[in-house]
């Protein structure tokens, strides 16, 4: 007898919130207040490049655990010559670190959320720190019933051990538990400790040029244009 599910996982950035457009328009916002010129979604997409590499020095071990906040900001120092914006004040540097907390979600992420809320349990399962997500949810309206930030499970995504521990702070087996990505290599590692899958396609999470995650690429359980289709499917 299959097992019911009874949580919702979800992976956030991007597939929750649209960070791009989000980060592009401070980064525009505070360009022009010093009267440089930047190219704003150039300089997002290459901050969030960092992400990645900044992570997986962490779950090589190379370095001890540190929240996203203290990494965005790290590697915002390292980009702002690029984009010259180096000798911004540091209260500015700051503000720009924290736009991650005020990224705004798709167009149906607050309604597909509620909708989904009737029936499951939500929580985050996010790379993003506590305070990141709990703010973001605040500005955002997310209907989150548990935030679970890195730093709880004390690991990176896609680490085995962050999803097994997810799992286990909801005390659920990880078969009760199904991850919602719009990243298939998010799904691919979930799927491997026993979770169920749900792919969300956000073709627009980086820009008019996307070429990766434009649908799936396995069979994963529920597969669905958006939260409010995903909502319907399960019957919310």
């Amino acid at each position: 007898m299959t097992t019911p599910i009874r949580a919702l996982l979800f992976d956030v950035f991007g597939t929750v919130v649209d960070w791009r457009t989000s980060v592009s328009g401070e980064i525009e916002a505070l360009a022009r207040s010093y009267g440089v010129e930047v190219d704003a979604p150039a300089m997002a997409d290459v901050w969030r490049a960092e992400y990645q590499p900044a992570m997986e020095e962490i779950r090589q071990e190379k370095r001890p655990f540190e929240i996203l906040d203290i990494l965005h900001r790290e590697n915002l120092e390292r980009i702002l010559p690029r984009f010259g914006l180096a000798e911004i004040y540091e209260e500015d540097k700051e503000k720009l670190n924290l736009c991650w907390h005020r990224l705004q979600g798709w167009s149906d992420s607050s309604e597909g959320l509620k909708a989904l809320k009737r029936r499951f349990i939500l929580a985050t399962q996010s790379n993003g720190n506590i305070a990141l997500i709990v703010n973001m949810a605040k500005g955002a309206d997310l209907a989150w019933d548990v935030v679970l930030g890195a730093e709880v499970t004390g690991y990176y995504k896609p680490r085995p051990e962050a999803y097994d521990k997810a799992c286990a702070q909801l005390n659920l087996p990880s078969e009760a538990c199904m991850m919602v990505a719009a990243h298939n290599d998010d799904l691919v590692a979930a799927r491997q400790q026993g979770m169920r899958t749900a792919f969300v396609c956000r073709p627009k999470e980086h820009g008019p040029n996307q070429k990766t995650d434009m649908e799936p690429t396995s069979n994963w359980d529920y597969v669905a244009s958006s939260f409010t289709d995903l909502a319907s499917q399960l019957k919310c």
